[in-house]
């Protein structure tokens, strides 16, 4: 995607997320067990910040978070951080250098696309707690997010830090599981269209300034160089923008208003292999070409977003589910087991 499509994203989920925690900080957040809104506008607004700081002072800063966070009411430090974060954007290219924590990428451009994914995964959060209609992920964002979960959070993690996935591959007599994400049947939005108007989200300005409860933000040390000191949004850090039950929903169904039809055109595929050595996570061209796998799992690019994150709503029985998946329960399983450690 780019910068300005990211940009875009990030402004309407910030402001989407902001206008529904307006409506009550103490609702309890269902796809994050043992947090409450307040709990989630902390999490990102010192998720904004650091990473404001990573880039203005050129390294990981240690320690984090500074103690005066501790006090700041929420959905201030929330726009406190949106405004540090997207100051910094505004004063560096893409291509700008700037520490990550993935290996291959250290630019400004990864964080613009991190940013704008950890929004608006929180925002559903948010959405879940006040049960709220979720917002529409536009395509675009989703099919990014999509990859991104799958071969940043997923296979890159288990390469990067093998310990963390040792329990849930060491075991494995190997799978493939392919994940197609098909056109929505409801007309929706093209790549190139404005992001959906959440409230007052289209006229925010990217220059608008505006974890479990305990340790927001604290990191473990996974055995890398970026431990406790370095990245807590990190897959390694136990901190990332995934809840602590991320990956753990036991169900394949999500909202009511189902919209993807068996027949709908597969626009992007991915095909995930394990192993006891690790994950490879191929994306597949052309998306439709067949492809043997043990397991299905189909969705439209919003929904299949929320089924990787656990962040579907409350299954119902009368319609028919948004996400298909067929084939061998055990390569789910395992794939669900490898979205919750990833993720965490």
């Amino acid at each position: 995607m780019e910068r300005s499509r990211l940009l875009q994203c990030l402004a309407a989920d910030y402001m989407r997320l902001r206008d529904v925690a307006g409506t009550g900080l103490t609702a309890t957040v269902p796809s994050c067990p043992g947090w409450t809104v307040a709990d989630v506008v902390r999490h990102v607004g010192q998720v904004y910040l650091h990473k404001a700081e990573v880039m203005h002072a050129g390294t990981w800063p240690d320690p984090w978070p500074p103690a005066e966070i501790e006090t700041e009411e929420p959905l201030a430090l929330l726009d406190r951080g949106y405004g540090a974060l997207t100051h910094e954007f505004s004063r560096r290219g893409d291509t700008d250098p700037c520490q990550t924590w993935h290996g291959p990428d250290q630019t400004v451009k990864f964080w613009i696309r991190r940013m704008a994914q950890e929004s608006v995964i929180h925002r559903l959060d948010a959405e879940l707690a006040h049960h709220a209609e979720p917002a529409p992920i536009p395509a675009d964002l989703a099919l990014d997010g999509i990859d991104e979960i799958l071969q940043l959070f997923v296979a890159y993690a288990a390469k990067t830090w093998p310990d963390d996935f040792i329990a849930a591959l060491s075991g494995t007599a190997g799978h493939s599981i392919r994940i197609e994400a098909t056109a929505p049947v409801s007309p929706a939005a093209p790549p190139s269209a404005p992001v959906t108007d959440y409230g007052t989200a289209a006229t925010a300005s990217a220059a608008t300034a505006g974890p479990p409860p305990a340790a927001p933000l604290a990191g473990s040390s996974a055995g890398s160089e970026i431990g406790s000191s370095a990245d807590p949004d990190s897959p390694s850090s136990g901190s990332g923008s995934s809840s602590p039950a991320a990956g753990s929903s036991s169900s394949d169904a999500a909202p009511a208003s189902a919209d993807t039809s068996p027949t709908a055109p597969v626009i992007a595929a991915w095909l995930m292999r394990t192993s006891p050595d690790g994950v490879v996570v191929t994306a597949l061209t052309p998306p439709a070409a067949s492809t043997a796998a043990d397991a299905v799992v189909t969705g439209s690019p919003d929904h299949l977003l929320r089924w990787l994150w656990a962040r579907e709503s409350t299954p119902t029985t009368d319609v028919r589910s948004p996400i298909q998946v067929k084939g061998d329960e055990e390569a789910i399983k395992e794939l669900r087991t490898l979205l919750t450690v990833g993720t965490q």
